[in-house]
């Protein structure tokens, strides 16, 4: 088939089958439900079509999320039951981090032996990183006393959901959490930050040693960078079957009805995210310069990835590879994006503020002005350095709602919703944290304005 016969066959069944599902929701017409199921599937397989035809990683990436959603609603057994290939892909992702991180520190900072640029990007790391996380707290908490959509939230009957019993974190737990004990069980334990500072030390102890010495360890560490890399294009050939499972387990889960019943909640969280990039993120992106259309490009695939399986982890290996791609120094990447992951968490710091608030607003509790900002200040805190803790925002919620005195059973109405609202802030952690690499590449100036990436990752092997 033809790619203009694809396009047009694509066009015809989407078209056709949001006509009708249309017609059936809004009562005009009654369409059978078997008709409905299968315009859907004559739909998807004009998607898939089009996939073969584009031979595009990025678009069987959405694609596979279009079936993995059909799947779930069509089948939500099955689709239950497809949650072990999204767990594979996760689990083949987390092998990756580690040893892609140590190798490119360590060529990073020793392979330069700068250790003042080091220095330099830590600091204008923090500075941008501390701005932007404040600005993201507060439109959430704008927001929330805007839509105000935990007004009149009663506790539903039945709920059995058991919520883990979490000491809220104190200055010292922050601190601690930074620094490895022992880098085998950091890395056992996904602790991208510890696994990060312990590479930074390394490598500034390896620029250090004499030439002679520094040599052998330093071509190792470029030559296992370069394998994991190769290692991320391997595994990404599994992500469309990876992402549209998790997107199967989502729905067969949750179910789609679950929309309707928090649509409030839902939309006023996805309402400030868009608002959040909109007003955040384009600005700077105009300020630095930044050829928009290229980054979107060069993002689309980790941000599909973060936004279908939920986690951040997942899109980090294409998310350095696409930033070195654009024009970022590799240097600068390795440095910049997993720091993020820990103190650049836009998405997240969004989240908390407005979850925050909307536990106080189930509970009938006005906060006044300063309350909230005494709790937006404390959520500045806490926050930071969290990165591979189990159910991250949710450790951080409780804490906070636990050092405010406010009740906890408004936190199972956000489980409920918890997987849909998590897509949400993951992909925006990743787009802040890729938008960071580019800023700190040009403060350094250092970033390659004439890059011309491969945004087609099904060619590279």
């Amino acid at each position: 088939m033809k790619l203009y016969n694809t396009h047009l066959y694509t066009l015809v069944t989407v078209s056709v089958a949001f006509f009708l599902a249309a017609l059936s929701y809004l009562d005009f017409f009654l369409v059978p439900n078997e008709a409905l199921i299968i315009t859907r599937w004559l739909a998807i397989s004009g998607l898939v079509f089009y996939g073969i035809k584009k031979k595009s990683l990025t678009s069987w990436i959405l694609i596979s999320m279009v079936v993995g959603a059909e799947i779930g609603n069509d089948f939500p057994d099955f689709g239950i039951k497809l949650q072990v290939l999204s767990k594979v892909f996760l689990k083949m992702i987390k092998t990756i981090i580690a040893p892609l991180l140590f190798g490119t520190l360590v060529v990073g900072i020793a392979g330069h032996s700068d250790l003042k640029q080091v220095g330099r990007m830590g600091w204008k790391s923090i500075l941008y990183f501390e701005i932007v996380t404040t600005i993201a707290l507060f439109i959430g908490l704008f927001a929330i006393n805007i839509s105000k959509a935990g007004m009149g939230i009663k506790l539903p009957s039945g709920v059995q959901e058991e919520l883990p019993k979490i000491a809220p974190q104190t200055f010292n737990d922050i601190i601690l959490h930074i620094f490895p004990e022992n880098i085998a069980k950091s890395i056992a334990d996904g602790q991208v930050l510890q696994i990060v500072v312990f590479s930074i030390l390394f490598g500034i102890a390896l620029a250090m040693v004499d030439e002679k010495k520094r040599q052998p360890m330093l071509k190792a560490a470029e030559s296992l960078s370069e394998v994991m890399f190769k290692f991320t294009n391997i595994i990404m050939y599994f992500a469309p079957i990876g992402v549209g499972a998790a997107i199967a387990y989502t729905v067969g889960h949750m179910g789609l009805g679950i929309l309707v019943n928090l649509f409030h909640l839902l939309a006023t969280l996805y309402i400030a995210l868009i608002a959040f990039v909109l007003l955040v993120f384009l600005p700077i992106a105009l300020i630095i310069k930044l050829n928009i259309r290229k980054f979107l490009q060069a993002i689309a695939e980790p941000v599909s990835i973060a936004f279908a399986t939920t986690s951040s982890e997942a899109a980090l290996p294409r998310a350095m590879e696409a930033m070195e791609k654009l024009g970022v120094p590799r240097k600068i990447v390795a440095f910049v994006m997993p720091t993020g992951y820990s103190f650049n968490l836009d998405g997240t710091t969004l989240y908390l503020s407005l979850a925050s608030i909307f536990v106080a607003q189930a509970a009938g509790i006005n906060l006044t002005l300063g309350q909230q900002l005494l709790m937006v200040f404390t959520l500045m805190l806490t926050s930071k350095g969290v990165a591979g803790v189990p159910r991250a925002s949710l450790v951080i919620l409780l804490g906070t709602v636990a050092s405010f005195g406010l009740p906890v059973w408004p936190v199972f109405i956000i489980l409920g919703i918890d997987e849909l609202m998590d897509m949400a802030r993951t992909s925006v952690n990743v787009v802040g944290n890729c938008l960071a690499t580019v800023v700190i590449a040009k403060w350094e100036g250092e970033f390659n304005e004439n890059a011309n990436p491969d945004l087609n990752p099904l060619t590279e092997i």
